[in-house]
């Protein structure tokens, strides 16, 4: 029964910072448009890189001096 002399206030700090974290997020505006993320992940990309026409793929496998055993 000792051991609630300590439990008990640590408890009650760590829901205090748990509610002063929530309370900083809500003022930050972590809120604020809760459609915004579902209706990114409905929405085409239209910045991907363009394939390349002639194939080239010298530069990205890397350089030409590595020796194929």
């Amino acid at each position: 029964m000792e051991v609630l002399v300590y439990l008990i206030p640590i408890a009650l700090g760590m829901g205090a910072i748990g509610l002063v974290a929530f309370l900083w997020t809500l003022k930050s505006g972590q809120y604020d448009d809760l459609d915004g993320a579902a209706q990114r992940i409905l929405m085409e990309d239209d910045d991907r890189p363009l394939p390349d026409p002639e194939g080239d793929q010298a530069e990205a496998d890397g350089p030409d001096d590595v020796h194929k055993s």
